[in-house]
């Protein structure tokens, strides 16, 4: 293959992956859910490139240690199981020297997302109305709110897909 048709691979992959990463962070603050699909598409695009890389043979391992560990915090009532799949999924993404800074990544992300939640528990309830003609961001802070005076989980995904689109752009 010429080296035009291989860049324009590697671009695609990167992509997609990006808009995958996007797209899981959205349907979790929608539905606090990450479609299966979403991961296992980003997990191809990871694999396509790490094997154009020729680092597919130490980008496995290091992907399958992170879901180890991620799949440990969701024993512990941490992580959500779709949070898990994607943040493997996102190591296999990401070049393998750059794991520890998507973790790294994440985690700020995690804490900016958590200390967001704690201010809008702190407001007084919005008074826009929840119907059809709601506007869409006082919609979603209302429909927040609810989530947070239920105690509901944050959409870490959203933190994943960050500390990810961040990490491959530093």
């Amino acid at each position: 293959m010429s080296q035009d048709v291989l860049s324009l691979i590697t671009t695609s992959l990167t992509a997609g992956g990006m808009a995958l990463l996007l797209a899981a962070g959205a349907e979790d603050i929608a539905t606090r859910l990450v479609s299966n699909r979403l991961s296992l598409a980003l997990a191809l695009c990871g694999v396509g490139l790490r094997s154009r890389e020729g680092a597919l043979w130490i980008a496995v391992p290091a992907a399958l240690a992170v879901f180890v560990a991620a799949a440990f915090c969701w024993r512990r009532g941490w992580l959500g199981g779709g949070d898990v799949k994607l943040l493997g999924a996102a190591a296999l993404f990401v070049p393998p020297a750059r794991i520890p800074a998507l973790l790294l990544a994440t985690s700020l992300a995690g804490g900016a997302l958590a200390l967001l939640y704690l201010a809008l528990a702190a407001l007084p309830p919005p008074t826009a109305p929840l119907g059809a003609k709601a506007k869409p961001i006082p919609r979603l802070l209302r429909i927040e709110r609810w989530r947070i005076r239920r105690h509901g989980p944050l959409p870490y995904a959203s933190a994943i897909a960050a500390g990810a689109v961040f990490t491959l752009f530093r």
